[in-house]
């Protein structure tokens, strides 16, 4: 699919502010699959359609997971969860994309997951770093992205933690199993 009927395609779904959010996340994801190797075609994509279910009613997209995804472990740890999963779901059956690399890019881009593909880590630290974003510890995680994609994932996930244990929310087993993973891979423990 093109670039700008993929972009017509997902606008009416979002708030001009989202949109725009969604076009920086396309031009880092470009530059991060450029810079480690990841398919940039994919990539865009995957960008293009990470937040196509971000403002989609939050019980039609609960009801969806208990019904037909099998992530219904994300109903116990916010609604912020919920666009990802139901968005890989809507982005098959609406947008008639299938390739299944674009949609887990898509599935995963907020909570990670263990031994993400290339491609998942590019759609999930674009998402993160894009340049519209402007928040505490950012900078840093930009810095690290140039540098080391894992380093950058590695600190984008432990922001995000640290973010929610502060508040005393729920992580997501998975966030968690994720940080976990690229650390013992970092420490050579993973082998």
């Amino acid at each position: 699919m093109e670039r700008e009927t993929a972009l017509n395609k997902v606008k009416p779904h979002l708030t001009e502010h989202r949109y725009q959010h969604t076009l920086g996340v396309v031009e880092t994801a470009i530059l991060l699959a450029e810079r480690y190797g990841a398919d940039q075609k994919k990539a865009e994509l995957a960008a293009i359609f990470h937040d196509y279910a971000k403002f989609r009613d939050k019980q039609e997209m609960r009801d969806l997971i208990q019904s037909t995804l099998k992530e219904k472990d994300v109903l116990g740890y916010g609604d912020e969860l919920l666009h990802a999963p139901c968005g890989a779901y809507y982005v098959k059956e609406e947008v008639g994309i299938s390739d299944e690399d674009v949609l887990n890019a898509i599935r995963y881009h907020t909570t990670g997951k263990p031994d993400m593909t290339l491609l998942e880590k590019v759609v999930f630290l674009a998402d993160y770093i894009e340049p519209g974003r402007q928040f505490k510890g950012v900078a840093e995680v930009r810095e690290l992205s140039e540098k080391d994609l894992d380093e950058a994932i590695i600190k984008s996930l432990e922001n995000t933690i640290t973010f929610l244990m502060k508040r005393r929310q729920p992580v997501y087993p998975d966030t968690l199993n994720t940080y976990n993973q690229l650390i013992k891979t970092k420490r050579g423990l993973n082998k």
